[in-house]
C-alpha cells in the first residue's frame, strides 16, 4: 500500500530534488540546502521540535532523516542549539517548504544553514507515505540529491544507493569522535545568558569516551556535579586509567555497536574488572551490554523521536524518553550477570541494563534530551552520586 505513493514516473515540472531508493523507487520533490547528492540510510523522526539538534546529533551520521512533523525550519537556526560540530545526518526530507523563520532566538534560516553545512534537504514529499513504507519494509538505503536545474542521472543514483554497504557492520564512531583529549568547560543553558562555565573544582572526575557524543550530555554531567574530561573513541584502557577517573561515561554515537566494539569492548571490560563505575547511553549502553556478554542486532525501523514510553521495571514507572537508535541490545541474550532495568512499551525491546555486583548501568534512550521534560535526569544524578 505504501509503495503506491511512489512510482518511476518521469520527473514532474518544477522538481529540483529527488530521493532515490536502492530498490529503484524515485521520490521527487523540491531541493533546498546544499547542491549535490549524498548516500545514506533513510529513517524517520517523530519529534515536533528540535530539528537542529537532530541534524547535528552525530548518532545520525550516515542517515537521511525524514521528519514526520510537517513544519520544519519555522523557528530558524542558532549556534546555541548545535549538539556537535562534526559530521552527522547527510540530509533531511520534509513535507512543507521551509518558510521564513519566526522565533526570537533565530540567527539564520534553516535552508541557508543546511547549505553552509553541506547537507541536502528535500521538500514537498508525502512524508506519511514514506514513513509508512519504512515501517512496513524497513529503513532503505538511498541517495538524496538537489540540483537547481532539475538535472539528475537517475540510473547512476540508483546504482550508488545499491552499492552503498549500509550501516550494519559499519564503524562510524571513530569518524565522528574527537581526535584529542579535552577538559569539558561548558555547563547548562539559561535564557538570555547562554551556556555557563563548568566549575573546575574538586568535583568527582568523570572520563567520557566520545563515540559521537551530544554536547548536552556533558552539560548534564556537569549539572549533576561532575568534572568531565572527554577522550576519543579509540582511547586505550591505559590512557583512560592514567586520568584517574572516578567514573567513566560511554557516549551515544552512530553505526554498528559490534563494529565499534572491536576496540571499545576490551576497554570497557578492563574497566569492569577494576570496578570503575560506568554509565552508558545509546551506543555506549549497547557496548556495555556487549562487554558483559550480551548481543546486539539491527532493528527493522529503529526508534527515533521524543515521545517514546519506557517502563522502569524496578517500580513500573513510565518515563517519556527521547530515542535515536537503529540497533538494540537483544534482551533474549542477556546473561545472568546482567539485570534488565528498562523496556520499551512500543515493542518490548531492551532500554536499560545494570551489571550485577558492579556500579555499571546503561540506558538505550537519551536522558540529556529533556523528554518528559525531566523524567530521566535522575540517571545523571544516580551516576555522579555513586562516585567516590
Amino acid at each position: 500500500m505504501a509503495d503506491a505513493a511512489f512510482s518511476l514516473a518521469p520527473k514532474p515540472e518544477g522538481a529540483t530534488g529527488v530521493l532515490v531508493l536502492s530498490d529503484g523507487h524515485v521520490i521527487w520533490g523540491r531541493g533546498f540546502g546544499a547542491v549535490g547528492n549524498a548516500v545514506g540510510e533513510v529513517c524517520f523522526n517523530t519529534s515536533m521540535t528540535g530539528y537542529q539538534e537532530v541534524m547535528t546529533d552525530p548518532s545520525y551520521a550516515g542517515q537521511i532523516v525524514t521528519f514526520t512533523f510537517p513544519h520544519i525550519g519555522n523557528v530558524g537556526v542558532n549556534d546555541e542549539d548545535l549538539e556537535s560540530r562534526v559530521d552527522s545526518a547527510v540530509g533531511c526530507v520534509v513535507r512543507e517548504d521551509v518558510t521564513p523563520s519566526s522565533n526570537f532566538r533565530a540567527e539564520g534560516e534553516f535552508g541557508d544553514w543546511l547549505a553552509a553545512k553541506g547537507k541536502i534537504g528535500l521538500a514537498g514529499v508525502d512524508t506519511r507515505a514514506l514513513t509508512r513504507r519504512i515501517r512496513l519494509s524497513g529503513a532503505p538505503n538511498a541517495v538524496i540529491a538537489h540540483d537547481p536545474k532539475g538535472e539528475f542521472d537517475i540510473p547512476a543514483l540508483i546504482k550508488k544507493a545499491q552499492e552503498w554497504p549500509g550501516l550494519e557492520g559499519m564503524d562510524l564512531a571513530k569518524i565522528v569522535s574527537r581526535e584529542h583529549q579535552e577538559g569539558w568547560e561548558g555547563s547548562t543553558w539559561t535564557l538570555g545568558q547562554g551556556y555557563g562555565r563548568s566549575p573546575r573544582d574538586e568535583r568527582p572526575h568523570v572520563v567520557a569516551m566520545d563515540f559521537g557524543a551530544k554536547d548536552n550530555i556533558f552539560r548534564n554531567l556537569v549539572k549533576a556535579g561532575a568534572r568531565v574530561t572527554v577522550v576519543p573513541a579509540e582511547a586505550t584502557l591505559d590512557q583512560v586509567l592514567e586520568l584517574k577517573p572516578q567514573g567513566v561515561f560511554l557516549s551515544n554515537g552512530p553505526g554498528d555497536p559490534a563494529a565499534t566494539g572491536k576496540y571499545a569492548v576490551p576497554v570497557i571490560q578492563g574497566l569492569l574488572e577494576r570496578d570503575v563505575p560506568i554509565f552508558g547511553i545509546c551506543l555506549g549502553h549497547q557496548m556495555l551490554a556487549l562487554a558483559a556478554g550480551a548481543s546486539t542486532s539491527k532493528m527493522h525501523q529503529g526508534h527515533r523521536g521524543a515521545n517514546h514510553p519506557v517502563k522502569r521495571l524496578a517500580d513500573d514507572v513510565v518515563e517519556i524518553t527521547s530515542m535515536n537508535h537503529g540497533f538494540a541490545v537483544d534482551n533474549a541474550t542477556l546473561p545472568d550477570t546482567i539485570e534488565e532495568t528498562h523496556v520499551s512499551l512500543f515493542d518490548g525491546s531492551n532500554c536499560g541494563i545494570a551489571i550485577k555486583g558492579k556500579k555499571a548501568f546503561g540506558v538505550q534512550y537519551h536522558p540529556e534530551a529533556s523528554p518528559g521534560p525531566q523524567d530521566s535526569f535522575y540517571l545523571f544524578e544516580k551516576f555522579v552520586g555513586a562516585l567516590a
